[in-house]
């Protein structure tokens, strides 16, 4: 069976008493319901254990639609194109506007109708991409006029049944493979936290300012000699891994405020949202946004390496974190930072401690690729079976 053997439009498939809309509540209800937004319509599914509450005197005001469930939902804003079929455990929720509401006849199977615009081919009618960019809204009576396949109930209920089957499979495996992507990085987390909260012989207690300093200068990225140079900035660092993306150069994204200067001896660390634990070891001279320390250790106090890993461990980004939290605002300012303490061994055994940790966060970055892979595969797969039944394939 394709897609287009037999078809029609999405209203004339609705219940006679029953337009795609909007709806509103029953006027008077006491309590609260649980509220379904847009962005709780994911993967084929509604979110339900992120659900938020509303009152029935705000869904009166705001003509919210009561769900009496089995109705397809389909998110117009944010991430258009997510839909879902609402489950019976749901029954007297209400939606928000900027999700779509269609109550399909008896005839017409929902999941059906879910997992047909779920597809590449329904995607493509509701005007997203399931792989790339997405345009902002979906019109409700351009939702409306979306043809759909319309193949017999049985022929219906039998891709539905397939696709249930091998759905649940790919949900396994993925749930295995996020299992497996968690446990690398708890892994390199605890050898880590394992390093920072040990007290060897030997071993100093001092504060990070002792250790290290902020030496650069700002400069004029417009000025030649400096606007070629490769400019880093917190969005160029992924969180936890240190690694680079995206760089260009001062001249390339057209700065004009003053940035640090770098070079490969020292460690960059971003002070805006120190949760998102973004530090680097640039193999490189460059510049650096102002919104970044970059920090050149003390030599014989601390080797690079060891700063490097100091700064992702728990304890200092708990400590950050409670500085930043202090300050009103998700950023560390020069004076908490360098106020931290930890126990320091010395240089050759930090160099030690550094190698282990380096192989450790090697082999995670590996595994994580790994597992990453995985996941994209699933997602490939669930697509590919998605085109394969309303292609006549499966």
């Amino acid at each position: 069976m394709t897609a287009d053997e037999m078809s029609a439009r999405l209203e004339e498939l609705t219940e006679a008493d029953s337009p795609i809309t909007y709806g509103v509540v029953k006027p008077g209800e006491p309590g609260e319901v649980l509220f379904i937004r847009g962005g709780d319509i994911a993967d084929g599914s509604v979110l339900d254990k992120q659900l938020r509450t509303i009152t029935c005197k705000t869904s009166q005001q705001y003509k919210r639609t009561r769900l009496r469930g089995g109705e397809l939902l389909i998110c117009l804003v944010g991430q258009p194109g997510q839909v879902a079929v609402a489950p019976l455990s749901l029954k007297g929720a209400n939606i928000a506007r900027q999700v779509g509401l269609i109550r399909l006849r008896r005839e017409i199977n929902a999941e059906f109708i879910s997992y047909f615009l779920q597809s590449p081919e329904g995607q493509a009618r509701l005007g997203t991409h399931t792989g790339g960019s997405v345009q902002q809204v979906i019109n409700l009576g351009d939702l409306r006029t979306i043809i759909v396949p319309t193949p017999p109930a049985s022929e219906q209920q039998r891709i539905v049944t397939l696709l249930d089957e091998a759905f649940d499979g790919i949900a396994k495996a993925r749930a295995n493979a996020e299992k497996n992507l968690q446990n690398a990085r708890a892994l390199f987390e605890s050898h880590l936290q394992s390093v920072f909260t040990e007290r060897g012989h030997g071993w100093v207690e001092k504060r990070l300012g002792d250790v290290c300093a902020i030496t650069s200068k700002l400069v004029d990225p417009r000025i030649e000699g400096f606007s070629d140079l490769t400019h880093v900035g917190a969005g160029n660092i992924e969180p936890r891994k240190g690694t680079f993306v995206e760089l260009k150069t001062a001249r390339e994204e057209g700065l004009i405020s003053g940035k640090f200067l770098f070079d490969e001896s020292m460690v960059l660390y971003s002070k805006i949202r120190p949760y998102l634990m973004k530090v680097a070891r640039p193999n490189f001279n460059g510049l650096c946004s102002a919104d970044m320390y970059p920090l050149t250790p003390r030599p014989n106090e601390i080797t690079r390496d060891y700063l490097f890993h100091l700064l992702l461990s728990k304890s200092f980004t708990d400590y950050a974190i409670m500085g930043s939290a202090r300050a009103g605002m998700p950023k560390v300012n020069r004076e908490h930072l360098f106020e931290f303490r930890t126990w320091l061994p010395d240089v050759e055994r930090q160099n030690e401690l550094s190698a282990q940790l380096d192989m450790s966060h090697e082999e995670t970055q590996r595994l994580e690729s790994i597992y990453k892979k995985k996941l994209a595969a699933l997602d490939e797969l669930k697509q590919s079976l998605l085109h394969q039944a309303f292609s006549g394939q499966l």
